[in-house]
């Protein structure tokens, strides 16, 4: 769960309305409109991605004036459920996919359960990936793909929805082709599912 104590706050004197702000906002809260940026208060999750990234710096950051936390209640979904997403995603569920966050794995599955089915919808209601934004894209893809959610490229910004490579996917003739030169694919990929398969409970 993460506590939301900020928001985006635009100075309309110094906008040019460039858009970038609104491309690389996680969730999409930022808008641009009569070519100045608009921030929807409710959306925004504070990550500061507007801010950092605008060129005129034209936006700050403020303290909100009721806080708010945002996060869905695992206990709501059946526990099997859950572990079975996230198997299929070669995740643990109680693994950490959001080190900024603490978003959980077992959190996003939940969300997708509940409903979620892009990144965007998925970080608006968990919160993962509205720390630094960078890292926490690829578990969140594989937990959509592990669904059987489609992947599309994402139209409405910077955001492209393609998943890197991982030790279950990767090319047989890069494991062919490094394979005598110090790299352990496949006792990497076997520890991993180790992990993975780590129940909770004991």
């Amino acid at each position: 769960m993460k506590r939301v104590t900020i928001l985006a706050k635009v100075d309309p004197n110094i906008c040019t309305g460039c858009k970038i702000c609104e491309k690389v906002c996680p969730v999409y809260a930022v808008k641009v409109s009569d070519r100045k940026s608009q921030v929807s208060e409710p959306d925004c999750r504070g990550c500061a991605n507007c801010a950092d990234r605008c060129p005129v710096h034209a936006i700050t950051m403020v303290k909100r004036a009721e806080p708010f936390t945002v996060g869905v209640d695992v206990s709501r979904f059946d526990p099997g459920e859950i572990k079975e997403l996230c198997a299929k995603a070669h995740f643990n569920p109680e693994q950490v996919l959001c080190y900024c966050v603490s978003v959980r794995a077992e959190e996003v599955a939940a969300a997708i359960l509940e409903g979620c089915d892009t990144p965007d919808k998925i970080s608006s209601r968990t919160g993962i990936r509205t720390g630094c934004s960078i890292e926490c894209i690829q578990p969140i893809l594989r937990l959509l793909a592990a669904a059987g959610i489609p992947l599309k490229p994402d139209l409405n910004g910077w955001q492209w929805y393609g998943q890197t490579v991982t030790a279950w996917t990767l090319p047989q003739e890069v494991k062919n082709k490094y394979g005598s030169r110090g790299f352990y694919f496949e006792e990497d990929k076997a520890l991993l599912e180790q992990i993975a398969a780590i129940d909770p409970a004991q």
